[in-house]
């Protein structure tokens, strides 16, 4: 699988399904072995579905590329580490990180309740804080690195119903600018 990205490591998180899915089958068609990080929720953030993960894995190692399945969750400071960790114990290293993981709970505002604001806003955007976090302390060691992140129309102009949703999205997009600022002299 010779590509783009030969002799890469890189975290794709959402990765069991969707955009996210594609994204760790192309970066591994490409040539990186990835680590699909999954816990298998539904859309709304209910469930748990372990082999969703382990079949997107499955897919990959089909087509030919290299692969393992990360069942965490990205909402805590301590699983963001742990998923870092496990790219570099398995694989010796990490040089991407993309942070296609998401929920939703959409209500118009005058109905949503704390909960369903409170849960996509850290799944959104603490999950992406706690990936980018842990992974710029490695790239910054390493002098190398690279970071994708998702943002939505929802979150740049804005969609009826998803105020939770829009503004996690929002702050993800300034997350990345003011990331990119920080960590862009340390070739990130």
């Amino acid at each position: 699988m010779a590509g783009f990205l030969e002799g890469r490591v890189a975290i794709v998180t959402g990765a069991g399904q969707g955009i996210g899915k594609g994204v760790a089958k192309l970066m591994a068609k490409e040539g990186a072995k990835v680590v699909v990080v999954d816990p298998g929720v539904n859309v709304d953030g209910t469930g748990k579905d372990l082999s969703v993960a382990d079949q997107a894995v499955d897919e990959i190692v089909q087509d030919g590329g290299i692969a393992i399945a990360c069942h965490r969750s990205v909402t805590t400071m301590e699983s963001g580490e742990a998923i870092i960790q496990m790219a570099v114990e398995e694989f010796g290293k990490l040089d991407i990180v993309t942070t296609c993981h998401g929920i939703l709970r959409d209500r118009m505002i005058f109905n949503m309740s704390e909960d369903e604001w409170d849960s996509v806003i850290n799944v959104h955007l603490k999950g992406t804080f706690t990936i980018v976090r842990h992974a710029c302390s490695l790239f910054r060691k390493q002098g190398y690195g690279r970071i994708v992140t998702f943002t939505s129309e929802s979150g740049l102009i804005g969609n009826s119903g998803q105020a939770n949703y829009g503004a996690a999205k929002s702050g993800i997009a300034g997350l990345t600018k003011v990331v990119a600022r920080d960590m862009g002299k340390y070739n990130v």
